[in-house]
């Protein structure tokens, strides 16, 4: 699902991650921790192909980043879902339409997209909401209507920045439970996380730590959080 051999990354004179090798096996569960500025959102940023490889060798989902021209990084994201920790929702458009707007580009029939959105929302307690305006939404419901829509797809990997950041805890745990049976329909995850109650409950699943811009596999608690 993802390789990456010696990956650097700078902002201006800032060495952001230092020559990372990362691999990743398809239906893997992996938490990305670490503290603020390690370059977790740096390191997602580039998987998804927002941010180019300037030196290294990255693969992903069957694409290779070095080589994936602009105008074909759509394919790339057919296959690549994102959580984004600014949420990047429409805030104009309704929950309902927020989450149906992947599915739409993509084709899927009418009937479906009904199906699977409602579903979707029912699932994370927004299918109250479903005709109501973004912009009216709390700053958790909004993160919801995020992660409603990246993986309403069914997406082959799903990435998620932070994406219990704005929750209460039951909320939280509610929403990891919604992942968790994603990843036993052979969705591939990594979550990036502060949340040390969240790593407790899945002690089954991969940690990687970066810290100051170099990664390491860990096993139970990830120093920085």
């Amino acid at each position: 699902m993802i390789s990456i051999s010696r990956m650097s990354y700078s902002f201006n004179n800032h060495l952001a991650l230092k020559d990372i090798s990362f691999s990743m096996r398809q239906g893997e569960f992996v938490f990305l921790c670490g503290p603020s500025g390690a370059g977790k959102t740096t390191f997602m940023r580039i998987l998804h192909g927002a941010l180019p490889v300037q030196r290294g060798k990255v693969d992903v989902a069957g694409y290779d980043l070095n080589t994936l021209p602009e105008r074909k990084k759509h394919l790339l994201r057919r296959d690549v879902s994102v959580v984004f920790q600014d949420f990047k929702i429409l805030p104009r458009l309704s929950v309902f339409a927020n989450v149906e707007l992947p599915l739409k580009v993509r084709g899927v029939p009418r009937h479906i997209i009904t199906k699977r959105v409602r579903a979707v929302l029912r699932s994370l307690h927004l299918d109250k909401k479903s005709f109501t305006l973004c912009e009216e939404l709390s700053g958790g419901e909004q993160q919801r209507v995020a992660v409603a829509r990246a993986i309403v797809v069914k997406p082959k990997l799903l990435l998620a920045d932070e994406p219990t950041g704005n929750l209460d805890r039951d909320l939280s745990l509610r929403m990891m439970d919604i992942f968790q049976q994603f990843h036993k329909f052979g969705t591939s995850i990594i979550i990036a996380t502060h949340n040390q109650e969240i790593l407790d409950r899945m002690p089954d699943a991969r940690i990687v730590c970066l810290a100051e811009g170099v990664m390491q596999d860990v096993r139970g608690t990830c120093q920085g959080l």
